[in-house]
């Protein structure tokens, strides 16, 4: 299972090209850390740095940004907003509201919120954070607290907003319809078959409770969507499903620096198979920090200080997987290139 599902992750075998590539593998980044998500597209792509991914991001408009699945920020193909957003957006409505609630703002001052959001990204076009706060502001609507995100959250969550260009570090809000054009209704029944394909091909093998997990939806769509490809699949002797006709690497990745929120920690009900005794010196709460895997598994937490790595091992490292992890510190300062976007 470990080097079938690192071959899924793109961390054994053949990665991929570059950082669209990785999306379409992995379906969804987690992206809340902007740091995290460029991380996790480097140690799966051949080519690309974060400057790359900003790239596509601003002026290739093959990726964005957006609350999906969980309800968290993730990174994703242009093409595979549409249906994710059909599917994981209507089961956060509730949860939005409720939070909103919790900070005070009334379903009607929102609304007039979204609208504001709205008028000014029709006039202005890309706005950031501070630039919509500004402007809800200026229109009368006070928002305290967490008010503003949740605010953003709903008229994301409208199928009205993403989070598209990164404009002076900062990734900037657009109108769905701008930047991506007029969208489509989408099929319920097919995109959930997408979307058990997809997660497989990034996190197979695995069960329908991982898929549950990983994308926000109910343990039934999730079986549903199973079942509606149940042609494409192959049940293991231990009762995991994968897509048929696949072969892992046949070996374990070399020594690799993953950052803060990386997918491997994010893609199934359990961890234990990735960080063994040792979760809870990576996973604290809500937070997921940055390790190293040696052997495929979780071997030291990792920073970056004063341009000097800085490894703590959970056991003595052999030294050539010392080595391997200095010399690969020395790409992740390459890769990164300049000062990253700001959540």
């Amino acid at each position: 299972m470990l080097v079938e599902r690192l071959t899924a992750q793109l961390l054994a075998g053949e990665r991929a090209d570059d950082a669209v590539g990785v999306a379409e593998r992995l379906l969804a980044v987690q992206a809340q850390d902007p740091r995290g998500a460029r991380l996790a597209v480097r140690a799966r792509a051949t080519t690309g740095t974060a400057v790359d991914v900003d790239r596509a991001l601003t002026e290739e408009r093959t990726l964005l940004v957006s609350w999906l699945n969980r309800g968290t920020l993730h990174l994703v193909r242009r093409e595979d907003y549409p249906w994710l957003h059909a599917l994981t957006a209507p089961r956060l409505m509730r949860g939005n509201a409720r939070r909103l609630a919790d900070e005070g703002v009334s379903a009607g001052t929102a609304d007039r919120a979204v609208r504001i959001i709205e008028r000014a990204l029709i006039r202005d076009g890309a706005l950031t954070r501070a630039q919509l706060s500004h402007e809800i502001d200026a229109g009368g609507v006070k928002l305290q607290g967490q008010g503003m995100v949740h605010v953003l959250l709903l008229a994301s969550l409208q199928g009205l907003i993403v989070r598209g260009p990164v404009v002076d570090r900062q990734q900037a809000f657009v109108l769905v319809r701008d930047w991506l054009g007029t969208q489509a209704p989408v099929d319920r029944d097919r995109a959930l078959a997408e979307l058990a394909r997809r997660y497989l091909a990034g996190h197979g093998p695995a069960q329908d409770r991982d898929l549950a997990r990983w994308s926000g939806l109910s343990l039934r769509d999730a079986r549903a969507g199973l079942a509606a490809i149940a042609g494409e699949l192959r049940e293991r002797p231990d009762g995991l499903l994968d897509l048929g006709g696949r072969t892992a690497s046949g070996s374990l990745p070399a020594p690799v620096l993953l950052g803060a929120f990386d997918p491997l920690l994010l893609g199934w009900d359990g961890r234990d198979w990735v960080l063994g005794a040792h979760r809870q010196e990576i996973v604290l709460g809500g937070i997921f920090r940055p390790f190293a895997l040696v052997d495929g598994r979780a071997a030291a937490t990792w920073s970056v200080r004063a341009g000097e790595l800085i490894l703590k091992p959970f056991a003595k490292l052999r030294s050539a997987d010392r080595a391997a992890l200095a010399a690969d510190g020395e790409e992740v300062k390459r890769h990164m290139g300049r000062r990253l976007p700001r959540t």
